[in-house]
């Protein structure tokens, strides 16, 4: 077998076990991991699979961790009880801007002070080459452009991000 052919079936060979490890089976696991970490206050796990730039916004892995702490310390003393974290589903895996990419869409059931909270949110999800899972973000934080560009410089997308839906009951 000649040079030519012997590279060509090993870029063939390491393209396909990259695409294969970012497939949305991955994803769902990926952010199925994510869903339960909040549910149990695994913060550790949560940080693990945030994407890194955020984690710099909050002062690296150790601030981000003690943001973390206070806050849900702070709303566990009021009363606040996380009752659902579910991944509902993954959208179509796109390669845009150098990175692979994805759409979550999680359900949250909360309750504190005698009201119900459920809220459908959604997650960008892109693949982290290097670790060989997905990293996510409150996809809503994207649509603010100035954290936008602090988080993913010059971000653009043509996956679909919908709005958030909360809606509060009264117990």
């Amino acid at each position: 077998m000649n040079k030519l052919k012997k590279l060509m079936l090993l870029v063939l060979i390491a393209t396909s076990v990259n695409v294969f490890s970012q497939t949305k089976a991955d994803a769902l696991k990926d952010a199925k991991t994510t869903s339960k970490a909040t549910l149990d206050m695994d913060f550790e796990t949560l940080l693990n699979y945030t994407l890194p730039s955020v984690l710099d916004m909050m002062g690296g892995k150790d601030g981000a961790m003690q943001v973390l702490k206070t806050t849900f310390d702070g709303m566990k003393a009021q009363g606040f009880v996380f009752e659902k974290a579910d991944i509902i589903s993954v959208s179509e895996i796109v390669k845009e801007q150098d990175q692979f990419r994805c759409v979550v869409e999680g359900y949250n059931q909360m309750k504190m002070s005698e009201q119900r909270i459920s809220s459908k949110s959604y997650l960008l999800g892109i693949y982290n080459e290097t670790g060989k899972h997905w990293w996510f973000i409150e996809a809503k934080q994207l649509k603010n452009k100035a954290l936008a560009d602090n988080i993913l410089p010059n971000f653009e997308t043509a996956l679909d991000i919908p709005e958030d839906d909360v809606k509060v009951e009264k117990l």
